[in-house]
């Protein structure tokens, strides 16, 4: 979920295509007949899912894709959106299962559409991915294994990551971009969107101790692409039975690479953490699942670990205040906006109430219990 580089004000335009203007986009930039369109939810871009009529030229490809069409402030940084593409395919031929991306007509994998609307001319980044088959994870009881397995689904990726290489590579450090992690005191700014109560002095407290715990070690964490982004929603599971006849999930899609940026691997874990809490029955106990995980494929320096509480409540804030700030802007769009917030300030709540040292031993004790095969 994300919002634009330290938007602080209603800047920039979200699409409002219709069904039937979306149906003419695809078969105008792409080429294909459209056979049923509906809305997905979405954060600030606009997202469709596209069912398509097979032709003599389409009788063996995929009938299913999402149509993406960018805001109008995303849709100024093309090189950006298309280099993400390109992550898209590069992780796809590494065995990742995201999605394939789609060309245009001139053979592009983006294509800026501008259209009239009486008083200004609004120009939309326009591009088409296959559709993934799957849950969201946050529709299902994972387990402690598969939280193991998400973990270790994300360390992989940013360790696959480090073999990208691409010609506008330096893009990816956004420096004034509110969802990476570094930018934590960028919230200050959106603070007006909280009320005066305990949720506010709890995200205030984080951010003081976000600039002192966390700023003051940056040059002591390892640097990486990061996803960003890997939350509830983002990530797809197939259920297949095991032999016990219970449901095994497993991820058969990763979404939304729009969050993607420089940042840390210890970033990464915290990011999935904090999501992978929100649905649970027993959120305090999810970090150490995930991080042990992670730590199978990428172990922590001890600086590292040291910090992983406060970018959890930090990924927390980061969430929770820019879902405020967003409702202000789109409160048509509140019920998407606010998914994370219906159970986000209560887990973050707990989290403080606890303290570091408490729930770092439950993360810590529980990640140390996979080294000897049983896991807690």
């Amino acid at each position: 979920m994300s919002t634009g580089d330290g938007r602080q004000t209603r800047a920039f335009t979200k699409p409002t295509f219709t069904e039937v203007q979306a149906s003419a986009l695809v078969e105008s930039v792409f080429g294909f007949k459209v056979s049923k369109i509906q809305p997905l939810p979405s954060y600030d871009d606009q997202n469709f899912h596209v069912h398509i009529s097979r032709t003599k030229e389409t009788t063996d490809g995929p009938v299913e894709y999402v149509l993406k069409i960018s805001n109008t402030e995303s849709s100024q940084t093309p090189d950006l959106i298309e280099m993400q593409n390109h992550i898209i395919m590069f992780l796809r031929e590494a065995g990742f299962p995201t999605a394939s991306v789609c060309r245009t007509k001139g053979d592009n994998t983006i294509s800026l559409v501008s259209i009239d609307s009486g008083s200004e001319t609004k120009s939309y980044l326009v591009r088409m991915l296959t559709y993934l088959p799957g849950r969201p994870i946050a529709e299902v009881a994972i387990s402690h294994h598969q939280l193991y397995e998400i973990g270790r689904l994300a360390a992989q990726l940013d360790k696959t990551l480090e073999e990208f290489h691409h010609p506008k590579l330096n893009l990816l450090h956004r420096e004034n971009f509110i969802w990476n992690l570094k930018n934590v005191p960028l919230l200050e700014k959106y603070m007006g969107a909280l009320s005066q109560n305990r949720n506010r002095e709890i995200v205030e407290q984080v951010i003081q101790l976000f600039k002192e715990e966390v700023m003051t070690k940056l040059s002591h964490f390892r640097e990486c692409i990061n996803h960003g982004d890997l939350n509830d929603h983002n990530i797809l599971v197939d259920s297949s039975k095991s032999a016990s006849g219970d449901a095994v999930y497993q991820v058969s899609g990763i979404l939304d690479f729009g969050d993607m940026s420089y940042g840390y691997y210890v970033f990464e874990v915290a990011i999935t953490i904090m999501y992978m809490m929100i649905e649970s029955s027993n959120p305090i106990q999810v970090g150490g699942h995930v991080l042990a995980g992670f730590e199978s494929v990428i172990p922590l320096t001890a600086v590292e670990r040291s910090a992983l509480f406060f970018l959890v409540c930090s990924r927390f804030s980061q969430s929770l205040v820019m879902a405020a700030h967003s409702c202000q802007l789109y409160p048509e769009n509140k019920d998407y906006l606010m998914i994370t917030a219906k159970t986000g300030w209560k887990h973050l709540q707990q989290m403080f109430d606890m303290g570091q040292k408490a729930v770092e031993q439950i993360w810590f004790e529980t990640a140390k219990s996979y080294e000897s095969g049983i896991s807690m």
